[in-house]
């Protein structure tokens, strides 16, 4: 077997490396820059680069070599949807690639390289409930994370293909303004109620890629009153500021619930901008709902507080008066 290893390790070999569902650009490089420098680093190879086939000569186990560190910078592509000169240095010549570790807080890998994780005990609840079931009502106060862990878990779901588009939603109530006064057509009236959803999308997928999703549908942001009459299947749907839905538009919301769907309904019961005659249907929901087997409930509270300390602080002193005044 010796003379086998021998003859392995100085015969001649090629391979052929058909690359998919990575972006070409960010793997090759501009004018396949970064394919050159693979090739410095492996000097023993001939790589050759054309459209999504890599051609690599040379020796046997010099090609093992190569096919095993480049599946380590394709797993980084897929992970980080970045990769510079200096990365594909470290992932081919160091051997500690703890960074590309999975971590159990780890929702998914966002823009430029950050990780988006679940920082709270709650938030690691939504994420475990969600697992188990398919609707999740998450209620608090703002700043506990709850738009950000749905819409980090929406991106998650898609990227691994379990649905085929994101529907991200909300009532638009003005908290004392008035939609009319706003200058522009419905996207541009719409978009300041939106914007906290877009922030969070930046966050997780490139400015270019949301746009293509956005122009072919497989992400949607529209207020809840366009979810009327349709079916929402194969989707990761998320209704933030549900306590803004009347009771009539939470059931229309509910039942759209289609097949291979996946629904998030965040809320802070305590920040309602309804009419005053106007009950919350996040507050009949969370009665009318609680027992139900498949939907999960995870309540939030100062302590999943990621903003200034203050907010803590803040957020305590209200609900001592609310406390005070039941």
């Amino acid at each position: 077997s010796n003379d086998k290893t021998i003859e392995n390790d100085y015969l001649m070999s090629e391979k052929t490396i058909k690359i998919d569902d990575v972006d070409l650009v960010i793997l090759f490089g501009a004018n396949n820059k970064k394919i050159e420098r693979m090739s410095k680093l492996f000097p023993s190879l001939k790589i050759i680069a054309r459209g999504n086939i890599l051609k690599v000569i040379g020796k046997k186990n010099d090609i093992e070599k190569f096919q095993q560190k480049f599946n380590t910078i394709l797993k980084h592509v897929n992970q980080y949807d970045s990769l510079t000169i200096n990365q594909i240095e470290r992932l081919v010549l160091e051997d500690d690639l703890t960074f590309l570790s999975e971590e159990n807080d780890l929702i998914l890998h966002g823009q430029k390289g950050r990780l988006i994780k679940t920082r709270t005990v709650n938030q690691r609840e939504m994420v475990k409930l969600l697992d188990e079931k398919d609707m999740l009502f998450a209620i608090g106060p703002a700043g506990t994370g709850k738009t950000y862990t749905a819409v980090a878990l929406a991106v998650k779901a898609l990227k691994q293909k379990k649905v085929k588009r994101i529907i991200l939603t909300r009532p638009a109530v003005e908290a004392g303004e008035n939609l009319g006064f706003l200058p522009g057509d419905l996207k541009e009236k719409l978009d300041p109620y939106l914007q906290p959803l877009y922030d969070a999308l930046l966050d997780m997928v490139p400015p270019e890629k949301l746009a293509d999703y956005s122009e072919q549908g497989i992400i949607q942001i529209a207020p809840l009153a366009f979810m009327r009459g349709r079916t929402l299947d194969n989707a990761f749907v998320i209704l933030d500021e549900a306590q803004n839905s009347t009771e009539s538009q939470i059931k229309m919301f509910l039942t759209r619930m289609g097949e291979s769907a996946k629904f998030i309904i965040t809320g802070d019961i305590t920040q309602i901008d309804l009419p005053k005659h106007q009950p919350s249907g996040l507050v009949l929901a969370q009665k009318l709902l609680q027992k139900i087997e498949g939907i999960g409930f995870v309540v939030l509270d100062e302590r999943d507080v990621l903003r200034h300390s203050l907010v803590k602080r803040i957020i305590k002193a209200f609900n001592k008066k609310i406390k005070q005044e039941e």
